[in-house]
């Protein structure tokens, strides 16, 4: 027997296993007609299937050590080429296309976002990342032009992307939560941009500059902006305020920030954009008259009770009392005080070490040569533990107040993660559209991160977006060419179960 392939009038080719017997040829098997090449082809090796192997079992001893040792040397043959790795594409790849920024039509720009993701480091290192794990051969000088044509091309785009994408998730964007956080640089060298500054990294001697976030509930991301390492940023948030409202035109909302914003300035300039802010207030800084009805009216609440102080400029300090609060006041007091105590008896503290810095506050001269450690001052200060302040403008009751200014964390955490998992900073470079383009690469990686999460939390899956990034780097697919058709081939390698998890929820109907 043998597969002849018959071409037919219509243009198909019929497939058939023929038989000759006697001198004439006859039909055992139509295995199957079509025009297609590779359907053709199939259907080939099928007949030839059906020829070697009519009852549709190998046989047991010679046939089966040919096919293991045919198995054995397609294995041995294959190389590390024809294995990379595929899940940073997989699985950030179609989070990347999911959150809009495929619209950004340049594949450097998904690749080096991924990157940040999977593997954040230089973008030295990047380019061995890309090498290693996509195949990709880039220099970097390369990567360096990238970041200048996306600073001064794609910026507003991605921006814009990032911004409908919270959209999307909010529907309505009625808060907003602001901070500041400083980005160092591995340099001494000051220029416009990069400035030393105070650092809340703790990075005194090294130039710096100052980034501000805006953020909106659960911590999706609305707009950032940068400013010179040395600004004070109280002076940052109206600017980055009405250049937010401007580009996407939103709707004034309620803005929400720690009390290193609250100045009299700030909040007068806040007042008179017609904004609505809820502020972390400094109780112990308020004026004698305000403090002394604070303590006043605080006397006898309880634990999760508050009070409203109306203040001479319109606003009100809401003040609430915790437990866990008071708690923790008098712990971290005592802790200073010992430190303190160790201090003062060593001898070395003069009357330059009274100052307001910390729990040097609790220090007093006695006679003119002695520094001790005031009691009085101490029971003055244990008055206010457990009291916590916050200032508004807003209608909202007390406990919306409080709420409201209790997700502030999250902002908290978008600077967390920014710095630990996508590594932000210490920033490697010193041109400013270089350095802006670093930071709208990792604020598109922050808003892929979140929509990882956003899945994550929705199908209850035990483990974090880092741990998801960790998961696909040993995802891997193989190519291969069969050995009848010569076809190539590419067939994802069987995942763990967490990674198959990972997959399921990203490609969930």
């Amino acid at each position: 027997m043998f597969v002849r392939k018959n071409r037919n009038r219509s243009g198909t080719v019929s497939v058939q296993i023929i038989s000759k017997d006697s001198g004439r040829y006859r039909i055992i098997k139509t295995i199957g007609c079509s025009s297609n090449p590779e359907e053709i082809e199939r259907f080939a090796i099928e007949a030839n299937n059906y020829i070697h192997y009519p009852a549709g079992q190998l046989p047991l001893f010679s046939t089966l050590s040919e096919v293991d040792q045919s198995i054995k040397s397609f294995v041995e043959n294959m190389s590390n080429l024809q294995v990379r790795t595929i899940g940073p594409e997989l699985i950030f790849g179609a989070l990347f296309n999911r959150t809009g920024f495929n619209k950004v039509d340049d594949e450097l720009f998904r690749h080096i976002t991924i990157a940040r993701l999977v593997y954040p480091t230089s973008k030295l290192k990047t380019v061995d990342y890309l090498y290693r794990y996509r195949g990709i051969k880039i220099s970097v000088d390369s990567i360096y032009r990238f970041l200048d044509k996306l600073a001064s091309t794609h910026k507003e785009m991605v921006e814009q992307i990032a911004f409908e994408y919270t959209k999307g998730q909010l529907k309505h964007i009625s808060v907003v939560f602001y901070d500041m956080t400083t980005l160092y640089f591995e340099t001494e060298d000051e220029d416009d941009l990069r400035k030393i500054g105070f650092s809340k990294d703790g990075k005194f001697q090294n130039p710096q500059i100052m980034l501000g976030l805006l953020v909106g509930e659960n911590g999706y991301p609305i707009g950032y902006d940068i400013f010179e390492g040395n600004t004070f940023e109280g002076h940052t948030l109206l600017p980055v305020l009405q250049a937010v409202q401007a580009k996407y035109d939103l709707n004034k909302p309620i803005v929400i920030a720690d009390a290193a914003l609250l100045s009299k300035k700030n909040l007068e300039n806040l007042s008179a954009q017609d904004y609505e802010f809820i502020i972390g207030a400094r109780i112990k800084n308020e004026s004698l008259e305000i403090k002394d009805e604070i303590l006043k009216q605080t006397k006898d609440i309880k634990d999760g009770q508050g009070v409203v102080i109306k203040k001479p400029d319109g606003t009100r300090l809401i003040v609430t009392y915790s437990d866990k609060r008071q708690r923790k006041d008098a712990f971290n007091r005592e802790r200073g005080l010992k430190k303190l105590k160790v201090r003062v008896k060593s001898g070395r503290l003069t009357k330059t070490s009274i100052n307001n810095r910390g729990y040097n506050k609790f220090l007093t001269l006695k006679g003119s040569m002695t520094v001790e450690i005031d009691e009085d001052k101490i029971k003055e200060d244990e008055c206010w533990d457990g009291l916590k302040g916050y200032i508004t403008n807003t209608k909202l009751k007390p406990n919306k107040i409080v709420e409201n200014y209790r997700h502030l964390w999250q902002i908290e955490r978008a600077f967390r993660i920014s710095k630990t998992d996508l590594k932000i900073r210490p920033i490697q470079h010193y041109l400013r559209q270089r350095i802006e383009a670093h930071i709208s690469i990792c604020f598109v990686a922050y808003t892929i991160y979140k929509e990882l999460e956003r899945l994550l939390f929705k199908h209850k899956v035990g483990f974090s977006p880092k741990r998801s990034a960790e998961l696909t780097q040993n995802m891997y697919e193989t190519e291969y060419i069969l050995p009848h058709s010569q076809r190539k081939q590419t067939t994802l390698l069987k995942m763990t179960e967490d990674q198959q998890t990972l997959y399921d929820i990203i490609y969930k109907k």
